[in-house]
């Protein structure tokens, strides 16, 4: 059952995150843009109890300004669970749901093969770049509502706390 996350679920998915990335960093994380307020859209795969996968979206920033633009970031299926569909399965509905409510684009993190079976392209496309050193392929970014990210160009932040988790 693919669905929104509820108040009940924060330990079963603390536990989910940190079995899929193999340490707490990222767990924490989620913790605690739950608490500050900056989980947008948080989407929770379970079956009979059992937590598959969790991902979650939040603001970012573009040069410093606020916008309804979103960083997808953490996506995480449990090791027991993971090649079986249910990261895209969660991206593809996290992704309506953002659309939904009204936001325009949304940025990613994470291996180009994988994400743009979902439409992103390379961020540096909108003239978007990220402060972390990461390949600048892997930086994407995808409109949700065309030409959202016309001329638009610059640093690209995720939440503060995002600088917290080790590499």
């Amino acid at each position: 059952m693919l669905r929104t996350e509820r108040p009940g679920d924060m330990l079963p998915v603390y536990e989910l995150v940190a079995a899929a990335f193999g340490r707490t960093d990222e767990a924490t994380l989620v913790n605690q843009l739950r608490e500050c307020g900056a989980a947008v859209v948080t989407m929770l795969e379970e079956e009979e109890f059992e937590f598959m996968g969790h991902l979650m979206l939040s603001p970012i920033t573009i040069n410093g300004v606020e916008g309804p633009w979103l960083g997808l970031a953490p996506v995480a299926v449990h090791p027991a669970w993971q090649g079986q569909g249910i990261g895209s399965g969660l991206i593809r509905a996290a992704l309506d749901t953002a659309l939904e409510m009204d936001w325009h684009a949304v940025v990613v993190l994470g291996d180009p093969t994988y994400y743009r079976r979902f439409g992103f392209r390379p961020a540096s496309d909108f003239g978007l770049h990220s402060i972390y050193d990461v390949p600048a392929d892997s930086f994407m970014a995808m409109e949700l509502q065309p030409g959202s990210l016309a001329n638009l160009s610059g640093e690209v932040l995720y939440h503060p706390l995002f600088d917290q988790v080790a590499e």
